[in-house]
């Protein structure tokens, strides 16, 4: 596909299947695609959190990229750490209940990267940037913890928390330029990295 779809509007992919990156971004423009990628997530040794989180976020939308030629592609990543100690997806009850146990009144750190990688042009252009939220848990108790994973099954979230569901009641406080960073999609940081491409965001739905 071309730069413009057939209505002459950017073709603009968001290189995630998350529904809640989409809703987010269906703020701006309901005239985008999502496309999956496949990306190895694994720590490079001695790789700090922010760092993880922006080479996987570019990584990802360099692979989504490679398929849609001429797109502007938006690649985000979130890694969640405790005393750098990075706290992945769960997968299992037992795991989401030890970590939240360690994160019971402690502070965690949410690195939320994004990547918009323009190949309308050549070389493709990168506008990176990486968010940081702070989130100050409240002291939970292990019947808080045994409800919370019960009702809201939060093995596919690092951290074992949704932010946008039942989590939040989890927190104390959260620490943030950017509100909707810890849902996965910083949108503060997308428009100011789409406005670097040349993008009026305010315009997206316009034809060119």
């Amino acid at each position: 596909m071309s730069a413009t779809d057939a209505t002459g509007r950017i073709d603009l992919v968001l290189g995630s299947t998350s529904r809640y990156r989409a809703e987010l971004l269906r703020r701006l423009t309901p005239h985008f695609r999502q496309a999956a990628q496949d990306v190895d997530e694994s720590r490079q040794p001695g790789e700090a959190p922010p760092a993880l989180a922006a080479r996987l976020a570019r990584a990802k939308a360099e692979a989504v990229a490679q398929r849609h030629p001429g797109a502007v592609v938006i690649g985000s990543d979130q890694v969640a750490s405790l005393d750098d100690k990075i706290l992945g997806k769960p997968g299992s009850a037992e795991r989401a209940r030890a970590q939240l146990t360690a994160c019971s009144g402690r502070q965690v750190q949410f690195h939320t990267a994004l990547c918009v990688l323009d190949t309308r042009v050549a070389p493709s252009q990168v506008h990176a940037e990486v968010d940081l939220t702070e989130v100050q848990f409240r002291e939970l108790e292990a019947a808080d913890i045994a409800r919370y994973i019960k009702r809201e099954q939060p093995l596919d979230c690092a951290g074992s928390f949704k932010s946008e569901g039942l989590g939040i009641a989890l927190f104390e406080r959260i620490a943030s330029d950017d509100p909707s960073a810890l849902i996965g999609l910083p949108m503060i940081a997308l428009c100011r990295l789409l406005r670097r491409a040349g993008i009026d965001v305010l315009a997206l739905d316009e034809a060119s």
